[in-house]
């Protein structure tokens, strides 16, 4: 008989983790991280039993354990699991499935393990096929964690104090909320935006240079859950494809029917990019990702080898998802529930002073909070307590963007109208709560202190203490889980 599998408590897997994982490894909710232990389609459940409502798991696409994407993993493992290199039938069917769902020109697959390596190779072929290094991305663009691809993403090079390098030209962000230009404020925002491209290339001209690639994702995920004007990706491309530079689409979050529309988020704009990257939500979840490109870049590349990329087991598990992704029409749902959940966000909009925004698309949707709606100060310590005090009525949700002040939902896809309405309903009390708490230290109905430092940071000290008491009633070894019913649990375990 094999032996029990050991189980650690609570504290031992916090301490070991502590022990022999990086420091730089975040966890979600730091101060009182979650020990989950397993989970099913839209919930997480803890150690202790209790069930969460997941708001934020995107690379479960279909929804956690799909029964169907499960089997067949397992099916195919116990047959066959291989490193590239063999032929077998499992690649050929899912590239010819994969391609089937993109326009004509994009015919050609390259099979590798995750989104970031999938990044890191459209850069190759597309540097490969202009023979040219320069690249445009676009402020506060995440791509990855590869070496080369911090060099491409202004979210995190610049916050680790990193000198952008001469090859990367960053345009900026056409976010028409808080960017450079507003709705409202410059007759045709898309326009703006997308000559800033133009004058990029330009100056890159100028110097002698020419641009091999402008990297985008069809809705920007990372930096706030930013949505493009109408006709902005329409322009840039030209201006691109006119110099002779390629257009990648990073579709690592947004891609496989997320916004509700179509299949590809970049369909949403009229575009067809020359190479498209995806990650692991193809997967949902396993370690798998793909590049597909046109027969003409893709043969540019004298070379290429990846280990594991398209084994046996991972292409059964990508044709897996397709089915569920059809079967169970998840595109439609994520366009329907995703409208439930920008209605009902932009209903309470008005009755908030700390809402400042609501934006996205299908399955991806951005709540911005603000200090007020004038200044749009980002609210970074509300946002973040919002989501301790959802944690505690057991819904998980993340705060992101270049503020962190951006309340983000990037659900499985099995996400419903019930779910959506039960996070609304939460989100509306607690801001209420952090509203009312704020306006009871002296805060103006404009949300801004009358007591402001010299240096005009709004000292929100309702706010920075609700965080404090945070930390001191949750110890190191603690996730405010009592002992006694932990100690009930890993007795029945």
């Amino acid at each position: 008989m094999p032996e029990k599998p050991v189980t650690l408590t609570y504290r031992q897997t916090l301490q070991m983790r502590r022990n022999y994982v990086g420091r730089s490894c975040k966890l979600h909710f730091e101060v009182a991280p979650l020990k989950i232990v397993r989970a099913s389609r839209q919930y997480l459940y803890d150690d202790t039993g209790n069930e969460f409502l997941d708001c934020i798991n995107n690379v479960s696409h279909v929804g956690h354990c799909h029964p169907h994407v499960v089997s067949a993993g397992q099916t195919q493992m116990a047959m066959l699991t291989t490193c590239a290199g063999f032929l077998n039938d499992q690649m050929a069917e899912y590239a010819k499935r994969l391609i089937s769902t993109l326009p004509d020109k994009l015919c050609v697959c390259f099979f590798v393990n995750s989104g970031s390596e999938a990044n890191d190779l459209s850069l190759r072929l597309a540097r490969s096929y202009t023979k040219r290094e320069d690249v445009i991305v676009l402020e506060n663009a995440y791509h990855g964690n590869l070496g080369n691809l911090i060099e491409i993403s202004p979210l995190k090079f610049k916050k680790l104090n990193m000198q952008k390098k001469d090859w990367v030209h960053i345009a900026p962000c056409p976010d028409t909320y808080r960017g450079k230009y507003r709705e409202g404020e410059v007759p045709n925002p898309s326009l703006s935006y997308s000559n800033e491209v133009k004058q990029i290339i330009e100056e890159v001209q100028d110097q002698g240079r020419g641009i091999a690639a402008f990297m985008c994702e069809p809705l920007m995920s990372a930096s706030g859950i930013v949505t493009f004007p109408k006709n902005y990706l329409q322009n840039v491309y030209r201006h691109v494809r006119e110099n002779g530079g390629v257009c990648l689409a990073d579709e690592v979050q947004t891609g496989l029917g997320r916004t509700g529309e179509n299949f590809w988020a970049f369909q949403s704009h009229d575009v067809v990019p020359d190479i498209v990257s995806i990650g692991k939500p193809i997967g949902n979840g396993h370690p798998m990702a793909v590049v597909i490109t046109t027969k003409e870049i893709a043969d540019t590349l004298v070379e290429f080898g990846s280990t594991f990329g398209g084994n046996p087991v991972s292409c059964a598990v990508g044709m897996a998802v397709l089915d569920v992704i059809q079967n169970e029409m998840l595109i439609s749902s994520a366009k329907s529930v995703g409208k439930c959940l920008l209605d009902g966000f932009r209903a309470i909009l008005p009755h908030h002073s700390m809402m400042g925004d609501v934006r996205g698309q299908g399955m991806i949707i951005g709540v911005e909070l603000v200090m007020d709606k004038e200044s749009k100060k980002p609210a970074k310590e509300a946002a973040e307590i919002l989501c301790y005090r959802a944690k505690e009525q057991n819904i998980i949700l993340a705060n992101d963007g270049p503020g962190y002040n951006v309340i983000v939902l990037t659900p499985p896809l099995c996400f419903n109208c019930d779910n959506a309405r039960r996070v609304i309903q939460v989100f509306d009390s607690i801001l209420k709560s952090i509203e009312t708490e704020a306006a009871s230290v002296g805060l103006t109905s404009s949300g801004i202190d009358m007591n402001q430092s010299e240096t005009g940071d709004v000292p929100i000290t309702v706010i920075s203490g609700t965080l404090d008491r945070i930390h001191q009633t949750t110890s190191d070894d603690d996730d405010g889980c009592s002992d006694e019913k932990r100690a009930r649990y890993e007795e029945m375990d």
